[in-house]
């Protein structure tokens, strides 16, 4: 390199030292200290609809998310929980579940003690936990659940239902000062206040703090960004990234990714969710897709074979190798959750589908299965290249099919267990 140095190869920074851990049954989720960044979901069905939630906690799992929260908002909905975590369990479903609680939690768990034994953790709203005299004691009153039953717990708090009390009083401070900070600033000062004190309230009675995880989420990429870099500089609390409403399709997909990626990448985040508003007809498990993409798309985690394709041209004949990138990107999917099992390291295959001659035969060569369709011009045939090298040319109508088929031999061949 004529003696000039390398160039650094971009690996994202430690994460948070603190570990926490989610537990249901066998299954135990560690979140933070060095764990993997784990993506969850939430529901949004109606909790008393036991059939319903469970089937779509169902989906959200399946689909990669490795706890889902569900609202916890009435007496009724209490009394679902444990009968979704029974449903969940005869499914084989052990995904753990959050309970998510605003202004009645205090009340829900303590009265409703089944429930606060079927979830693996609670998410608690310092902003929405009571006013004046009572939020000190309906706080203390979740806690006491979270130490009674063994759970962790997320302190989360929102830009949208701050505490009051406390922002006031820091604006109050800030008016006093010679050169006041901007607006902005001081909320941010006191959504970490609000998560970091809080946390160390629940020590202070008693809660391990290895239970305890942190989120401070707003609606703006920048805003979050900055609220993140502080909350982990005063902090060693496992981190929950998200926007607190992302919004729907390209917007809520592109500031999700956004506002994650950058701070995934400087080390900040254990636990994230992609909180997408569904368009209409759209599957709740879109959320969890970006999500995992996002993750993949840094290096940090690997849940699903890539498929590479090219955004086509002029050169490109027609629109056959779209059509098929997205038949084998969906055919892979799909069969993610039985090859699990049955394929041990499937997830890092790497596929490629590309629409002529120019970059066609250098990325499949790059996969571990490649296929060049023809463009504008050239001859009516496709090569493919396996693990590098070209082993056979396909041609006709069905090449999606034999190509499909080429990959599931590969995969087989390459990941199936050898027999005893």
């Amino acid at each position: 390199m004529n003696g000039t140095a390398p160039i650094r190869i971009a690996a994202p920074l430690q994460r948070s030292s603190r570990q926490s851990r989610v537990v249901w049954g066998n299954r135990v989720v560690t979140v933070g200290g060095g764990a993997p960044v784990r993506v969850q979901s939430m529901t949004n069905t109606d909790t008393v609809d036991v059939i319903g939630t469970a089937i779509q906690v169902k989906e959200l799992a399946i689909a990669g998310s490795e706890m889902v929260r569900i609202t916890v908002n009435t007496p009724e909905a209490a009394q679902a929980v444990p009968h979704i975590r029974d449903q969940l369990d005869k499914m084989g479903i052990d995904v753990p579940l959050i309970g998510d609680f605003h202004y009645n939690g205090h009340r829900l768990l303590t009265d409703y003690p089944a429930c606060a034994q079927a979830l693996s953790k609670y998410r608690i709203n310092p902003g929405n936990v009571g006013k004046g005299d009572k939020r000190d004691v309906q706080f203390g009153q979740m806690i006491e659940a979270a130490m009674r039953y063994d759970k962790a717990i997320r302190i989360g708090v929102n830009w949208g239902s701050l505490d009051q009390d406390l922002l006031a009083q820091l604006m109050d401070q800030n008016s006093q000062r010679a050169q006041p900070y901007e607006g902005r600033q001081v909320m941010y000062e006191a959504l970490i206040q609000s998560a970091i004190g809080s946390a160390q309230r629940a020590q202070a009675m008693g809660l391990d703090g290895a239970q305890i995880a942190l989120s401070c989420k707003v609606s703006g990429v920048q805003d979050l960004v900055s609220v993140y870099r502080e909350l982990a500089q005063r902090c060693d609390y496992p981190l929950h990234l998200g926007l607190t409403e992302a919004g729907m399709g390209t917007k809520g997909t592109v500031a999700s990714a956004t506002a994650l990626s950058i701070l995934l990448q400087e080390g900040i985040g254990d636990t994230i969710r992609v909180s997408l508003t569904p368009q209409p007809g759209e599957s709740r498990t879109q959320e969890v897709v970006i999500a995992s993409e996002i993750l993949q798309s840094l290096g940090l985690r690997i849940f699903v074979p890539s498929v590479t394709a090219c955004p086509g041209c002029g050169r490109t004949t027609s629109t056959t190798f779209q059509e098929m990138a997205k038949q084998i990107d969906d055919f892979l999917r799909a069969q993610m959750p039985v090859w699990r099992g049955l394929y041990p390291g499937v997830e890092g295959l790497k596929v490629a589908v590309m629409g002529c001659i120019v970059n066609g035969p250098g990325e499949s060569k790059h996969a571990d299965v490649g296929i060049s369709l023809p463009g504008n011009g050239e001859a009516p045939a496709a090569p493919v290249f396996i693990d590098g090298e070209k082993r056979l040319t396909l041609r006709g109508e069905g090449i999606a099919q034999e190509f499909q088929r080429i990959v599931e031999d590969y995969i087989s061949k390459r990941f199936g267990q050898p027999k005893a």
